[in-house]
C-alpha cells in the first residue's frame, strides 16, 4: 500500500521500508533512475555518479491524521565541467515540502490569514508556520501570461482611503484579476501596461491619470470609457444642482379646505381671524362649525369678537432666532458684494470679511438663496410613514386618540404626545412660510425629487403623479434636468453614438454651474465616451474586484505586505474563479 502512495507523488520513486516514530508515518524513498539531470537554472546534463548516500525529511501531505515524512537519500555528481554546480539533490534544493503538500498550504491560506491557515493545518498534523505559509505566497510564480492578454478593464482601489491606492487589472476575455500594481499615478501605470504588448481595448474610467497611461503606452488600443460612471457623474452633478436650487421640503397647493383650516388654526385668534375671514366670504355659520370641528354657539362667539380685541399671533423663540439669522446672512452677502462692486479681487474679500473664497464665491451668485433649505426639516422617525394620514384624519376631526388607535393598528409604536407635538410643529411651519398665501399647501421632501434621478416615480415613496406634476409647475427647471438626464441614458444604450453631440449642445444651453464640469469632462474624453456607447466592454468586472481585495485585507486584518496582497488575490483568482 505505501509503494501505492509513493507512486502517486512521483512514478519514479519506490518505498524501500515504512515505520512509525511518534506521531508520524516515516518512509524511506529512493529514485529507482539510473540518471538523473543537473536541475534548473543550471547545466541539465544528465548524471550516474553518485556523491554520497544520506538521510533527507521531507514534509508530504498527512494520513489518516498523522504527519508523513520522506526520507530521500543519494547526492549526484555534475560531469559537466563547465558548469558551477558540482552536486545536487534528485529532490528540489533546499526543499522540505513536497508540491502537493505545498498546494494543500496555499490553498488554505487562500480565505484565511497566515495565522488561522497555520492553525487549521497543524490541527490536520502539517507544520507550517504562519511565516512560512508567507513566504510560500510571495514564492509564487505569475500565472498569467503576458503576451496573450488583449482585453482589460483597469480600476483604482484604496489601500488607505484618501492617501495610498493602487490599481487593479482584469481580463475581459477570461474575467480574472490578472495583475495589480501598487499606484495609479501616470507614469507608473504607463510602464505597467507596457508590460502587456498586445492589449487591444483598455475599458476604464474617466481618470486623466489612466487616460494619459493608456494613450502612451498603447495608442492604437481601444480605449472605453465606463458607462456606469458615466451615468452616476451625471445624477451626482444634477442631484447637487437640486440640492442648491430646492428648499429641503417643496410646499405645493392642495385644494382640501378641511387642511386649509387645520393649518389656519394653531391658536385662538388664528381660530377667531378664520372664521371671521369665512363668514366675510359667505360661508354658513354651519360650514364654518364643520371645517373647526366647534359647535356654533362657539362659531358665533368668534364672529362677535371685535377686530381689535383678539389676540395676536407671535413667533416662536425658534422663528426669531431663524428670522435674526436670515437678516444676518443677507447683511453678510451685502457687504461681500458692495465689496467686489468696487473692485476688490475675490482673495481680498476672503482676508477682509474672514469668510472662504468659496462661501465668497456662493454670496456673489444671484440665484445664492438667503433662506436655509434645512429649516424645519424634520428627521426620519417612527412617525415618519403615517404622517400624512395623521394630517388627514386631523383636518376631518378625528381626535389624537382615534388616530392613534389606528395607526396603532398600522405598525406604528409612539405615543399620542408624539402626535400632538407633530402637529404643532406642522401649523407652525405652514404658517411660517404661507403668511402671505391664501391657498393652503402641502409638502414633498426634496429627497423624493432626487430619488426620480434614480427611480421610476412608481417606486419612489412619498410622493404621487399629481404631486409630481404641480412640483414641475413651479420648478420647470427640475423637468428639464429630468429629462436632459433620461435622454442621455437612452442615448448610451442605443448604440448611436453621433447622437451625443446634440445632447451636449442642450446641455450646454441650460448654463448650469455643477453641469459645466461634466461636460467639459465629456468633450475632453468624447472618443471613448462614443466607444462605451458603439461597445459592449465596460469597467463592472474591474468593480466587483474591488471587494474582493477589500475582503482578502480585512481577513489579513490589514497588516499584509503589497506583494503578500498580490499573491493571495492571484491565487486566489487561479483556483476560484467567482465572476
Amino acid at each position: 500500500m505505501e509503494q501505492e502512495l509513493i507512486r502517486l507523488l512521483d512514478e519514479d520513486l519506490e518505498c524501500t521500508s515504512c515505520h512509525w516514530k511518534k506521531d508520524s508515518i516515516v518512509m524511506e524513498v529512493r529514485s529507482i533512475k539510473n540518471q538523473i539531470r543537473c536541475p534548473y537554472p543550471y547545466c541539465g546534463r544528465p548524471s550516474t555518479k553518485v556523491h554520497s548516500a544520506y538521510q533527507r525529511e521531507i514534509q508530504d501531505i498527512p494520513f489518516l491524521d498523522k504527519q508523513m515524512i520522506l526520507l530521500f537519500t543519494r547526492k549526484m555528481f555534475c560531469k559537466n565541467p563547465g558548469c558551477e554546480h558540482k552536486t545536487f539533490d534528485f529532490v528540489a534544493p533546499n526543499g522540505k515540502k513536497t508540491k502537493r503538500l505545498v498546494k494543500r498550504i496555499l490553498i488554505t491560506s487562500i480565505k484565511m490569514s497566515s495565522v488561522s491557515a497555520s492553525y487549521l493545518l497543524k490541527t490536520e498534523a502539517v507544520q507550517a508556520g504562519k511565516s512560512r505559509i508567507c513566504d510560500l505566497l510571495k514564492k509564487m510564480p505569475e500565472i498569467a501570461d503576458k503576451s496573450f492578454v488583449k482585453k482589460v478593464c483597469v480600476d483604482d482601489f484604496a489601500f488607505r482611503k484618501r492617501y495610498t491606492y493602487g490599481t487593479v487589472m482584469v481580463d475581459l476575455d477570461s474575467h480574472r484579476i490578472i495583475d495589480i500594481i501598487d499606484s495609479r499615478e501616470t507614469k507608473q501605470v504607463e510602464n505597467w501596461l507596457l508590460a502587456y504588448p498586445n492589449l487591444e481595448v483598455i475599458s476604464r474610467d474617466g481618470a486623466q491619470a489612466y487616460a494619459s497611461a493608456a494613450s502612451r503606452s498603447h495608442p492604437e488600443a481601444l480605449q472605453v470609457s465606463d458607462r456606469f460612471h458615466l451615468l452616476k457623474n451625471l445624477s451626482d452633478s444634477i442631484e447637487k444642482y437640486l440640492y442648491r436650487l430646492l428648499p429641503s421640503r417643496l410646499s405645493i397647493p392642495t385644494g382640501s379646505p378641511e387642511c386649509q383650516a387645520l393649518y389656519d388654526t394653531r391658536n385662538r385668534g388664528e381660530r377667531i381671524r378664520f372664521a371671521q375671514k369665512k363668514r366675510s366670504e359667505g360661508t354658513t355659520v354651519n360650514d364654518i362649525a364643520l371645517l373647526l370641528h366647534s359647535s356654533t354657539s362657539t362659531i358665533l362667539k368668534y364672529l362677535a369678537i371685535p377686530k381689535d380685541q383678539i389676540p395676536e399671533s407671535r413667533e416662536n423663540a425658534r422663528e426669531r432666532q431663524y428670522i435674526r439669522s436670515m437678516k444676518n446672512k443677507q447683511d453678510k452677502m451685502e457687504g461681500v458684494r458692495t465689496l467686489y462692486i468696487q473692485g476688490h479681487a475675490i482673495d481680498e474679500i476672503t482676508r477682509l470679511t474672514g469668510h472662504t473664497s468659496l462661501m465668497v464665491k456662493n454670496y456673489l451668485k444671484e440665484d445664492y438663496p438667503v433662506t436655509n433649505g434645512n429649516y424645519d426639516q424634520r428627521r426620519p422617525g417612527k412617525l415618519t410613514p403615517y404622517e400624512k394620514v395623521v394630517i388627514q384624519m386631523r383636518s376631518q376631526g378625528i381626535t389624537y386618540r382615534e388616530i392613534h388607535e389606528c395607526i396603532c393598528r398600522q405598525g406604528y409604536t409612539g405615543t399620542i404626545a408624539s402626535l400632538r407635538v407633530f402637529m404643532q410643529k406642522e401649523r407652525t411651519h405652514q404658517k411660517s412660510i404661507s403668511k402671505n398665501r391664501s391657498a393652503a399647501v402641502e409638502y414633498i421632501p426634496r429627497k423624493c425629487l432626487c430619488q426620480l434621478l434614480y427611480h421610476k416615480l412608481e417606486d419612489v415613496k412619498g410622493m404621487t403623479q399629481d404631486q409630481y406634476e404641480e412640483a414641475l409647475k413651479k420648478y420647470p427647471i427640475f423637468g428639464q434636468v429630468y429629462s436632459l438626464l433620461k435622454e442621455f441614458h437612452r442615448i448610451v444604450f442605443s448604440k448611436h453614438d453621433e447622437e451625443l453631440d446634440t445632447w451636449i449642445n442642450s446641455a450646454e444651453k441650460l448654463q448650469i454651474e455643477e453641469l459645466n464640469p461634466y461636460i467639459n469632462g465629456l468633450k475632453n474624453d468624447i472618443s471613448a465616451v462614443k466607444n462605451s456607447i458603439k461597445y459592449p466592454y465596460n469597467n463592472g468586472l474591474a468593480e466587483g474586484s474591488v471587494n474582493k481585495i477589500k475582503l482578502i485585507k480585512r481577513v489579513m486584518y490589514g497588516r499584509n505586505s503589497f506583494l503578500l496582497l498580490k499573491a493571495k488575490l492571484l491565487l486566489n483568482e487561479f483556483y476560484y474563479q467567482i465572476n
